[in-house]
């Protein structure tokens, strides 16, 4: 499809840093894609519901971007692509973005697609969505004919564009979530859901599995090519993967455990893959509670930090599928920067830091005491690590115990009533700082809700920083001010920042167009198909 000159010129212009992004490249097609078949994904993430518009996580991003659609998708390089919007401009001043609707898209229940549409679910994603500073500009969505979406912002807002991706923008229909209902528990949420994506709703059951089938008047011809998409929930991972290798199962995305990944890799049936996770982003760090002491000291932080070996965490622990990480954006973000401030293994420094900060240590070798917690549920990614901390810090003097959670929910609140001194966490970027990263460092959102800034972390620089990256059009422009954003995060270090959390997809090798977008199997399934 070719976009009108006005959207080739923005870009060219809007996307010259992403464009230097790592090219991971789509996997070439073997053969012609037959229709028919259906698609099992294997998951140990259970969604509550599935509408991606009020609700964050990969759990509910894989169903919901098969029921809604979005207005664009975006390739494997970082470049928008048309969707449920055949066309897309973005105005000069970067206030508005204008969004050209396809006339033959129609909901599951039969009913057009309108501009109307568009406009209530974004402002409904603006309201009930937890990622407050993805569409926090937007004041307002114009609808001057039923194709044309003019969303309106009070400032210019460069996120736009990549929050109209599948996961982060549903097209939900007006005319039923319209109804006055609470969105956040609608019930339309998780039954009878009519959505304008390429497979509709056929049954839910919560904890145990997802049934979707083949739309057939989705609105691109052809598409998709499967006849159904069954996603199986199990809490046993090990089971999934029996199902899998018997092929049972064809795809199971968010793999992280080197053991698994090194058995699931030597069988001749299957595929591994690492692409496709490039728009999650996805951090491994320990995060500090700043408002406590000595932690709110960076003397101490800092020797924290290099008493831990992330080059044995990512090779030894994590069986050199990980790499490490030593900032806030992750490498594979165009945002990225080398110059950092690291922290390589220095037990000598390390204790010297702990000297200075006045906290010599007792007639035992003790200097204080602390906890870390951890996310349960991924123990090679966070209990591992956590125990490997405790042993290196008491190296130096610090007496840690490794606290556990009852279940995430029971971590959720301790992150969010700040009652921690220290915590593994694992936390998204989400393609575009402003939707993943400020959250974590702005003054303005130390909030108690999970996964906003509970490190209670203050810099009046950042904050300055931050606010303006968040308004330039200019990708190079922004990028200077993440530069030094960057390196001072790394030297105030609220956060000491461990590894890319090594997500794979693994599929049966009869599946075909695996999807290795930067949004992966977070992305539509349409081009999916089975051999």
């Amino acid at each position: 499809m070719r976009l009108p000159s006005s959207s080739r010129r923005w870009c060219l212009s809007a996307l010259t840093a992403v464009a230097t992004a790592a090219s991971l490249g789509l996997p070439a097609q073997a053969q012609e894609p037959k229709r028919g078949g259906t698609l099992v994904v294997g998951t140990t993430q259970a969604p509550r519901h599935l509408n991606g518009a009020v609700q964050s996580g990969v759990a509910t991003a894989v169903p919901s971007t098969q029921l809604f659609a979005s207005p664009l998708r975006f390739d494997d390089q970082w470049k928008p692509q048309p969707y449920l919007a055949e066309s897309w401009e973005l105005a000069k001043d970067g206030k508005s973005l204008t969004l050209k609707l396809r006339r033959n898209a129609v909901f599951h229940d039969g009913k057009p697609i309108t501009s109307a549409d568009v406009a209530f679910s974004v402002m409904a994603i603006k309201a009930n969505h937890p990622f407050s500073t993805m569409l926090g500009p937007v004041e307002k969505v114009d609808t001057p004919d039923p194709q044309t979406a003019v969303i309106r912002m009070s400032v210019p807002h460069p996120a736009i564009v990549l929050a109209m991706s599948p996961a982060l923008c549903p097209i939900l229909p007006k005319h039923v979530y319209g109804d006055g209902q609470d969105l956040k528990s609608h019930p339309r949420n998780s039954t009878d859901v009519v959505g304008s994506g390429p497979f509709r709703f056929v049954e839910f059951k919560p904890g145990q599995r997802i049934v979707m089938e083949r739309f057939d008047k989705f609105f691109l011809p052809g598409k998709p090519y499967l006849d159904k998409v069954i996603i199986n929930i199990a809490p046993d991972a090990a089971s999934l993967q029996l199902g899998l290798s018997r092929g049972e199962v064809h795809m199971i995305p968010g793999l992280t455990v080197p053991a698994d990944l090194k058995r699931l890799a030597s069988d001749p049936n299957l595929s591994l893959t690492p692409k496709g996770f490039e728009g999650i982003g996805a951090l491994n760090w320990l995060a500090f509670n700043t408002e406590k002491k000595p932690l709110n000291d960076v003397r101490v932080r800092k020797a924290i930090a290099h008493a831990i070996d992330k080059n044995f965490i990512t090779k030894a622990l994590m069986g050199g599928f990980a790499k490490p990480a030593d900032g806030p954006i992750i490498a594979s973000s165009p945002f990225a920067v080398t110059d950092v401030v690291r922290y390589p293994l220095d037990l000598k420094k390390s204790a010297e830091l702990l000297d200075a900060a006045g906290l010599k240590a007792g007639a035992n070798g003790e200097r204080f005491k602390l906890t870390i917690d951890y996310i349960p549920g991924s123990d090679d990614q966070q209990k591992a690590v956590a125990e490997y901390i405790r042993g290196q810090l008491k190296k130096v003097g610090i007496a840690v115990e490794v606290r556990a959670s009852a279940d995430f929910p029971a971590w959720a609140k301790r992150m969010a009533t700040r009652d921690f001194d220290m915590s593994m966490d694992i936390v998204f970027n989400w393609g575009d700082p402003i939707i993943g990263v400020h959250r974590t460092y702005l003054s303005s959102n130390i909030r108690p809700i999970v996964w906003t800034n509970t490190q209670n972390y203050r810099n009046p620089e950042v904050d300055k920083l931050l606010d303006a990256a968040g308004g330039l059009l200019d990708p190079t422009q922004r990028k200077a001010y993440y530069a030094t954003f960057q390196k001072l995060v790394t030297d105030d270090l609220p956060i000491d920042f461990i590894n890319v959390v090594p997500y794979h997809t693994v599929t049966n090798k009869k599946v075909l167009n695996v999807p290795t977008t930067i949004w992966g199997p977070f992305s539509p399934y349409d081009e999916v198909a089975l051999k």
